[in-house]
């Protein structure tokens, strides 16, 4: 920090003392009316071990904005009614996220919230010229699960890439892949998304500490989001020529990790060391004006934007306890009737997809001629904390699941009832060979959807709007050969367009007649 003129008001601490104390009670009786949300979010940081830096990021705001506390003392604390705006839509984001039980856009909605207050107690200047420290409160939000899937694959692309390089020979089916020395597979531990999550926190403080321009700011933190991913990708690879080079012996237990960590801090460290080159210790000399007084002139009075504050903030929970009130609507019993002679028939494999929270399920197999196709559904009659439509604990099969592996998921287009669409599909590999071809999507309002982003946001909608929202998982599988998926494919095309009236009239409580 620069070396700060003596010439501070004498009065800053009576300037500063009611409001700050004011603005602390508000965000104190903000974090009461919201913390299911505030809970979810200490919930998480405490069970895993990726985001449990979030219990640091309040303390480093805090000690960010402490170190400021003198150009801060310069500025005269004055509500400002435009963050009234910002608390407004961070209300609305909240009670949509809450409707949808979107965990991650609630707990952001909070934060907006929480920023949103201390803009209209103590003004825009203060917002402006403590803005790193306020915005830094974002990396409190445990989010990024989202990025696993995509990380594993670019992991999967890497190692296999790399090891055909080395002159290995590799067989890759999805994340599994086989070389001469042994099997693989890349898991959710293996997306770096832990390392990723921990070098773009460091890297971003780092950047904001060391450097005094934003493009130098900018550019490191930039850097600190590329070389994670490539020194996971690496750190992958490693292991596996070290268990290839050990005969299977090493690097697979708990060295396998240790390998891990010692590899990545090892980056991150040279990584730090290099961007030290650059660093920019020198302050920029004090402007002739910052002995005066910011914004100085007759503050206005804090009591009635205390007031607004604790309505506009206060509508959106009592709002959702109004919803999460209401009774359950009547629930539809599913039965559907064979359809183009479609048989009910004994079930043909023992796979069981993992749906929570439903409250209908029907799980059936058909078969017409020599044909099979399991159908299940799983009907949700309005959305609710661990009973959504879309939750991310609705999957095919689980991690290291030890009969079924899932060898390759993806939105595909399907051609059903001469009508092109999107569906989720699925390609599973029981440990005895049989093999599944999985297709999956969700009927909202009587349309087919596979876009959880559109699903969750409609839903919600309907919710807060008190509308039905009600949904519908369709999944449907088929056996098919190693070399058979096609005609799998075409099976499940026409039982999904042979069935689609009685599946959309389950959700008028239709029977499907």
């Amino acid at each position: 920090m620069n070396a700060l003129p003596e010439t501070l008001p004498s009065d800053a601490r009576s300037r500063w003392l009611p409001p700050a104390l004011l603005t602390a009670a508000v965000l104190l009786a903000l974090t009461a009316m919201f913390w299911p949300t505030v809970h979810s979010m200490v919930e998480i940081w405490d069970r895993s071990e990726t985001f449990t830096h979030g219990y640091l990021i309040f303390p480093i705001s805090a000690w960010l904005i402490w170190r400021q506390r003198d150009e801060l003392a310069r500025i005269q604390p004055s509500p400002d009614w435009r963050g009234l705006g910002l608390l407004a839509a961070s209300g609305v984001a909240w009670l949509l996220a809450d409707a949808g039980s979107v965990g991650v856009v609630a707990q952001y909605g909070f934060i907006g919230m929480f920023i949103a207050v201390i803009w209209t107690l103590l003004g825009g200047r203060f917002v402006r010229a403590a803005f790193f420290p306020l915005a830094f409160l974002l990396f409190a939000v445990p989010v990024g699960e989202f990025l696993i899937p995509p990380l594993m694959e670019v992991t999967a692309d890497f190692t296999v890439a790399m090891l055909q390089v080395t002159g290995i020979p590799v067989y890759r089916e999805g994340l599994f892949f086989s070389i001469p020395s042994g099997d693989w597979s890349v898991v959710e531990g293996c997306s770096g998304l832990r390392y990723l999550i921990a070098s773009v926190t460091l890297g971003v403080l780092y950047a904001y500490l060391t450097y005094r321009s934003w493009k130098r700011r900018l550019l490191f933190s930039l850097a600190a989001v590329v070389v994670p991913v490539f020194a996971n990708s690496g750190r992958a690879y490693m292991i596996v020529m070290i268990a290839h080079f050990s005969d299977m012996k090493l690097a697979l237990g708990v060295d396998h990790y240790i390998y891990g960590w010692v590899f990545f801090g090892l980056v991150m460290l040279l990584l730090f060391w290099i961007g030290s080159f650059w660093r920019e210790d020198e302050a920029p000399p004090a402007p002739p004006a910052a002995a005066t007084l910011a914004g100085a002139g007759k503050p206005r009075p804090i009591v009635p934007a205390v007031v607004a504050t604790l309505v506009v903030a206060g509508l959106w929970p009592a709002y959702a306890a109004w919803l999460s009130a209401r009774p359950l609507p009547p629930l539809p019993e599913l039965q559907l009737r064979a359809a183009a002679g479609w048989q009910p028939t004994a079930p043909f494999t023992d796979w069981v997809p993992h749906w929570i929270g439903a409250d209908r399920t029907l799980r059936q197999s058909y078969a017409q001629a020599d044909q099979r196709v399991m159908l299940e559904l799983n009907y949700y009659a309005t959305q609710r904390q661990d009973a959504e439509l879309i939750n991310s604990q609705n999957f095919m099969i689980r991690q290291k699941d030890p009969v079924w592996s899932n060898v390759g998921e993806g939105i595909v287009t399907a051609t059903i009832g001469g009508v092109e669409r999107p569906v989720r599909q699925a390609k599973l590999r029981r440990a005895d060979g049989q093999r599944l071809l999985v297709w999956q999507w969700n009927l909202i309002n009587g349309a087919p959807t596979v876009s959880d982003h559109k699903a969750k946001l409609v839903l919600a909608l309907d919710r807060v709007r008190l509308r039905r929202d009600d949904g519908l998982s369709v999944l449907i599988a088929a056996p098919y050969e190693d070399t058979q998926q096609d005609a799998a494919a075409a099976v499940l095309a026409r039982f999904a367009a042979d069935m689609a009236p009685a599946l959309a009239a389950t959700l008028d409580g239709v029977d499907g007649q």
